[in-house]
């Protein structure tokens, strides 16, 4: 069985740098390293609807946006398979079988979940959907017999869930027929969780303190222009903070090599950047220029192929008509693997048929 990648998002909103750099950005570094033999890339709409059920539009109109995100950050569709999530029966399917694998008292201690369930106020009125989303996602990664999924720290305790019921269903129906994954963490500790332009512990939607991939130039400067630096920093000759700076931690977040020679050449590198800082005599301004030139020379070309996409909506939904088409066949041959070991495959299991035949056949033979 060759190396197969399983990862995805949420569609309730355009996604932003946050996403990229904690996951896209690696998304299509690996997809072009030639280290995988299979790519999956999901669109979760049916996880998102467990907490958007009474707006399904807001997922509807999303689809298109996360797709458009995804191919303009470099994922590549003759490489990597981009799916529907909704559009895969077969995931209901073995999520079902999975359901009899996993305690409630289990899913109510995934911090993931409790976390979630405190953020969402669901304390009170608790959708069942939402509670066993960490079982969908089972599902999800299994399905395909992804190996590795790229996640970032605050999902792993769902991975950990995954890996507890292929280990249920392995015991009960026999090895070999799931796959047990393990999480594959951003090399940049500074990308497992980027701040939101205010400061705050992450980027939210809700908030508005995200930049988005597909924000113009001039919202980009906005944003940076007006992003959370050090407080106590009021005058460009005073000492400043460098841990909890927004706009330190996206530099070093986004920095590619020629990005001094390129945008500031006075300084050699981050770290001598960081160190005026500290020591006073360095402005914000001066600093936030840099970072909007940094992120343009990231975003630029991602706005370019997004503007080319946008051209042809109709060849977008091509892509993920035919990477579903691709993921649903996949996941059939799974799932008749699954309902093998399982022995609910009753049609296909001729031994059984014709075992069951011949004893009714005595049966009123010696009648």
């Amino acid at each position: 069985m060759g190396k197969v990648i399983l990862t995805g998002d949420r569609p309730t909103g355009r996604l932003h740098i946050g996403h990229y750099v904690g996951s896209l950005r690696n998304r299509v570094e690996l997809q072009n390293s030639g280290k995988f033999d299979e790519i999956f890339i999901m669109i979760a709409d049916a996880q998102a609807l467990t907490d958007n059920y009474d707006n399904p539009d807001k997922v509807r109109e999303n689809i298109i946006e996360v797709a458009l995100d995804y191919l303009s950050a470099g994922l590549d569709p003759a490489k990597t398979h981009l799916f529907i999530q909704s559009q895969i029966s077969e995931l209901t399917e073995l999520t079902f079988y999975y359901m009899n694998l996993v305690t409630v008292a289990r899913l109510q201690r995934n911090p993931t979940v409790k976390a979630e369930i405190a953020q969402k106020n669901f304390e009170m009125s608790l959708p069942a959907g939402f509670l066993t989303y960490p079982v969908s996602q089972a599902a999800d990664i299994t399905l395909f017999k992804a190996d590795t999924v790229p996640v970032g720290e605050d999902q792993l305790p769902m991975l950990e869930q995954a890996r507890e019921i292929v280990r249920s269903f392995s015991n009960i129906y026999g090895e070999g027929v799931l796959v047990e994954p393990t999480a594959l963490l951003p090399d940049n500790k500074t990308c497992l969780r980027l701040p939101g332009t205010d400061g705050k512990a992450k980027m939210s939607k809700s908030i508005g303190n995200c930049i988005y991939l597909s924000d113009s130039p001039k919202e980009v400067k906005e944003k940076v222009m007006s992003m959370y630096t050090d407080p106590d920093h009021i005058r460009v000759e005073d000492p400043g903070k460098i841990e909890g700076n927004t706009v330190f931690t996206y530099l070093d977040a986004f920095m590619k090599p020629g990005m001094f020679e390129k945008y500031l050449p006075e300084y050699k590198n981050l770290d001598e950047l960081k160190a005026h800082y500290r020591k006073g005599g360095l402005g914000d301004v001066k600093v936030k220029k840099f970072l909007i030139n940094v992120l343009e020379d990231e975003l630029a070309p991602i706005r370019e192929r997004r503007a080319y996409y946008e051209k042809d909506i109709r060849k977008v939904y091509d892509i993920l008509r035919e990477g579903t088409e691709y993921a649903r066949k996949v996941g059939q041959k799974t799932l008749s693997e699954v309902k093998t070991a399982m022995r609910i495959n009753y049609f296909d299991d001729e031994e059984l048929i014709a075992r069951q035949a011949e004893q009714f056949l005595k049966k009123h033979t010696n009648n």
